[in-house]
């Protein structure tokens, strides 16, 4: 029998213009104390160095292979394209994202309890997203779930624990079992889509450390996406679309009430702090992907109640001025009212 320590992981690495962190993504996959792994590195038309950087990688581990893509793909194509890559014999399958990085054991803590059972095809684990740590939610003493029960236990608890693609691990056989392409394309968070899809049938694991690393930078992509309110309405969303699939119709109702009034109330407040107009193409976008839209009479009932109840709170007035002034007079570079 196979151990553990024998599985060929196939490592994915898509890059474009991240030569500043590219490195040390690099160096933390050759780290690793798993050592059985190959590194697709696959280059989408940088042109800041961080070919370079990658071909030096290639020449120094006969497990790096290099990749490179002349013409600039959109990000969900090119991830798809490089997921293509994977040996046919490699096991399990995990992405770095070219500015994060993970830590030295992820690989071998990840393959320990994928192990326990054939049926596991998504594992996950804490995550370090800047100073914050990401992904409890899980008593310790429960390290591999049912993969219905877990879905149904991130809908109803409101508990996240995904991450980014750099956080999870899949199990190979998953990815190659998607046809024609593992993430869909037109998506808000495809990431987060393709996770409850393959809980559908797989089960899920979870590993109590901290594995990873996802940078939080100014104007990196997940930044601007928070700063959007982006993960509300991934909440509702990711609702719509999987909710009936792991939850009774009465739980789906009763949750999908209190979501879309904690997005409508969100979207209330964005109106009333001036949020411009990236803020609501955004959400118009995220919406259509299912065929919704706001809806103007919603959105005026929340925006009543909003009002009324800065009314009788000083302190939230208070707030509602200083973004004002913030978006009258220029935003500073860092805070909390920096987009």
């Amino acid at each position: 029998m196979t151990n553990a320590h024998e599985r060929l992981v196939s490592v994915v690495i898509p890059f474009h213009n991240t030569a500043e962190f590219l490195r040390e993504a690099i160096d933390s996959v050759l780290s690793q104390t798993h050592s059985h792994f190959e590194l697709i590195l696959q280059d989408n038309a940088s042109t800041d160095g961080g070919t370079e950087i990658a071909q030096e990688a290639a020449r120094r581990d006969a497990r790096v292979k290099f990749f490179r893509i002349g013409t600039l793909l959109p990000q969900v194509l090119n991830y798809n394209l490089a997921l293509t890559r994977i040996s046919p014999d490699s096991v399990y399958c995990k992405i770095v994202q070219a500015d994060d990085f993970i830590f030295e054991d992820c690989l071998r803590r990840m393959v320990d309890v994928a192990e326990r059972s054939p049926r596991i095809g998504l594992i996950s684990s804490f995550r370090l997203e800047h100073l914050a740590v990401g992904g409890g939610g899980l008593p310790y003493t429960r390290s591999v779930v049912d993969g219905r029960e877990l879905a149904r236990f991130q809908l109803l608890s409101g508990h996240f624990f995904f991450g980014s693609p750099s956080t999870v691990m899949y199990r190979s056989a998953v990815v190659r079992e998607r046809h024609p392409a593992f993430y869909r394309e037109g998506r808000l968070h495809e990431d987060t889509e393709v996770c409850y899809e393959i809980l559908r049938s797989w089960d899920f694991a979870f590993v109590h450390q901290i594995l990873s690393y996802s940078r939080v930078r100014e104007g990196s992509i997940y930044e601007r996406m928070r700063s959007l309110d982006s993960w509300i309405i991934d909440r509702l969303i990711s609702l719509r679309l999987y909710g009936l699939d792991f939850l009774s119709q009465p739980e789906f109702d009763a949750r999908l009430r209190e979501a879309e009034s904690q997005y409508y109330r969100r979207l209330a407040h964005a109106a009333l702090a001036a949020r411009g107009r990236d803020y609501w193409r955004l959400h118009r976008q995220a919406l259509g992907t299912i065929d919704l839209r706001i809806e103007p009479t919603r959105l005026a009932r929340a925006l009543g109640r909003e009002v009324l109840s800065i009314c009788f709170c000083p302190k939230q007035l208070i707030e509602l001025v200083r973004q004002w002034r913030v978006r009258l007079m220029g935003k500073p570079r860092h805070g909390p009212a920096a987009r």
